[in-house]
């Protein structure tokens, strides 16, 4: 009975050794998994910051060509000199003449711009007039008039669109 309880004791452990699986031990798992997901990663992250998924910049070249074709289109139209008396407080009085340059995106809307111009140098005097001369000190005020004539023109020429006011002329007396 001993000799069949050593037969049946071997044969009975490989039968349910057999029927588990074998599992992987933490070596392995380490070095044939883990080691070559962290270096398939590392490589692509590599990649990612060596800028090999970025498409290429333009040159100079192209850049210049887009900015020439660009400046073909635009367009400037001189609006006439204004002379503005300045808001003042006192008996003194300040005068202002602006000579200004609009930019426009298109020659086909200086017809359109030419019809408002009388609306358009309506609403420059009288934001103008109320102006002060310290309004227009240093170029934070400058910046502001230039600004805020942009945006009275694109309201006043409604369809027109107009990208710039540039200043030609500016005089404070």
């Amino acid at each position: 009975m001993v000799d069949q309880i050593d037969e049946e004791g071997p044969d009975a452990e490989q039968g349910e050794s057999g029927a588990r699986k074998k599992k992987l031990s933490g070596k392995v798992l380490v070095l044939f998994i883990l080691l070559p997901l962290l270096m398939i990663g590392g490589g692509v992250g590599g990649a990612y910051f060596a800028g090999l998924f970025d498409s290429p910049e333009p040159t100079e070249e192209e850049l210049a060509a887009q900015a020439a074709e660009q400046n073909k289109k635009v367009v400037f139209y001189d609006l006439p000199e204004m002379l503005v008396n300045l808001n003042s407080g006192s008996s003194a009085s300040s005068f202002l003449k602006l000579g200004v340059s609009l930019e426009l995106a298109d020659a086909a809307v200086v017809p359109d711009l030419e019809l408002l111009i009388p609306r358009i140098m309506d609403n420059f005097q009288v934001y103008l007039r109320e102006l002060r001369k310290e309004d227009l000190n240093g170029s934070q005020g400058i910046f502001r008039l230039k600004e805020e004539l942009l945006m009275r023109i694109n309201n006043a020429a409604s369809p027109v669109r107009v990208n710039d006011v540039l200043f030609k002329e500016m005089l404070v007396q």
